[in-house]
């Protein structure tokens, strides 16, 4: 069988169980659309591959989704570069997403965490630093969900031990959040 076949059955087996999250999904997306329904803005945070869920979830809400609508405030903490690089060099790498955290977030905001592992530092550090504002958070965890699994105000888990897995049905459940968001919003 070839790689490709291979990694096709592990995706379809690992989606085939994925049918227990939906109110661990449909919770999270309400979740989301009352933060932009009382004024506040959705950050995401992850690294790798997360990182890149990260920006392409928050444009996916500032940009267009389903159909042409109006912008939603939505920031992935992971692409200002100087920001990365001077707080990882004048603090430490863990404090890259909390101080801008603590810069940029506001009581009302949702911070969402992405960490295949569940025990990404920095994404760690940027939910102890929410939580501190009285911010809601949301993890996009895979694995057992790590220590952030019991850290966030609600947790969404992926249980499998490959990481392209796990990222794979991250970004249908991202894309399916966008669509609740814009559901609950009457934006669809």
């Amino acid at each position: 069988m070839s790689l490709f076949l291979q990694n096709l059955e592990e995706h379809n087996a690992l989606l085939a169980t994925l049918h227990s999250l939906d109110g661990d999904v449909q919770r999270a997306g309400l979740m989301a659309a009352q933060t932009l329904q009382r004024g506040g803005k959705i950050l995401f945070c992850g690294n790798g591959g997360s990182a890149a869920d990260s920006q392409h979830l928050a444009a996916e809400l500032t940009g267009r989704f389903i159909k042409d609508r109006k912008p939603l405030a939505a920031v992935a903490l992971s692409t200002d570069t100087s920001a990365l690089t001077c707080i990882g060099n004048d603090y430490s790498f863990d404090e890259v997403f909390a101080r801008q955290v603590a810069g940029l977030g506001r009581k009302e905001d949702l911070l969402i965490g992405i960490s295949t592992s569940g025990n990404s530092g920095n994404v760690i550090r940027a939910v102890e630093e929410a939580q501190k504002l009285g911010m809601q958070t949301l993890g996009l965890l895979g694995r057992d969900g790590g220590k952030l699994r019991g850290l966030c105000t609600h947790s969404i888990v992926v249980q499998h031990a490959v990481t392209a897995r796990i990222q794979e049905c991250h970004i249908l459940i991202g894309h399916t959040l966008c669509g609740l968001i814009e559901q609950e919003l009457g934006l669809a």
